[in-house]
């Protein structure tokens, strides 16, 4: 078997077998990658291996690979980001479920992508980190992973503009259609575009505001890509947020 060493993001992991789960991450070197992981279950009940695989947890590891099969296996895994909040705040988890989910139904494609895969483990080292403006990240991932899945706003924003979602472009004239981000959303999807991630705390918005906001984030997927409507954690989002 071939090894390498890697930095991965757990996405998802699917029970193979009694003992074994399949877990698929994103990698720094080789794209969205499945690896499969044994002895994770015993008849005494979980080992102690699953703790390193909760969604959107960083791992550095070595990989091992054969010609025989597809899966790629995990060696001397640990922790790539030491986590001091995250699993421990039930808010960030929540965002971290729903970060992890929005990577697994939209990223499909093997191809390494390292600018994608930097700003996602400096997303995760953010939400570790701030104390300020939780209650805005979700709207600030899902604005600024756009700009990776290719269908970020193509001009810039001028004051009083609407956001045709269709076209990708920031208009001052209504759209005729109903795809579009209101005046307040417009601005607002600019503000979370240029802010920087510790000044989320900033963006003062109450719930109603980002449930508002979320939907139409949702709805600009949509246009672009049908797969956000598998992620489920959106829900749990709008009741916690």
């Amino acid at each position: 078997m071939r090894s390498y060493k890697c930095r991965g993001i757990v996405l998802n992991t699917i029970k193979y077998g009694e003992k074994a789960i399949i877990v698929q991450m994103l990698t720094d070197t080789l794209g969205r990658q499945s690896y499969i992981v044994q002895g994770v279950a015993s008849s005494k009940g979980r080992s102690s291996k699953m703790a390193h695989f909760q969604p959107l947890f960083a791992l550095n590891f070595e990989g091992l690979v054969s010609d025989k099969s597809d899966l790629h296996r995990l060696k001397d895994v640990e922790s790539g980001i030491v986590l001091r909040t995250l699993p421990y705040d039930v808010k960030k988890s929540t965002i971290a479920l729903f970060m992890a989910e929005v990577l697994y139904r939209l990223i499909a494609e093997s191809e390494p992508n390292q600018s994608l895969f930097d700003f996602v483990w400096g997303s995760i080292e953010a939400l570790d980190t701030i104390d300020e403006g939780v209650a805005n990240f979700h709207l600030w991932f899902l604005s600024n992973i756009s700009r990776f899945l290719g269908f970020a706003p193509g001009n810039e924003y001028v004051r009083g503009a609407f956001f045709d979602m269709r076209e990708g472009l920031y208009t001052t004239i209504q759209p005729l259609h109903d795809k579009f981000f209101s005046r307040e959303q417009s601005r607002l999807f600019t503000d979370m575009l240029e802010c920087d991630v510790l000044c989320l705390g900033e963006i003062g918005l109450n719930r109603a505001q980002r449930v508002d906001m979320l939907s139409a984030l949702v709805e600009y997927y949509k246009v672009h890509l049908e797969s956000i409507k598998k992620v489920q954690s959106i829900h749990i989002l709008q009741e916690v947020f």
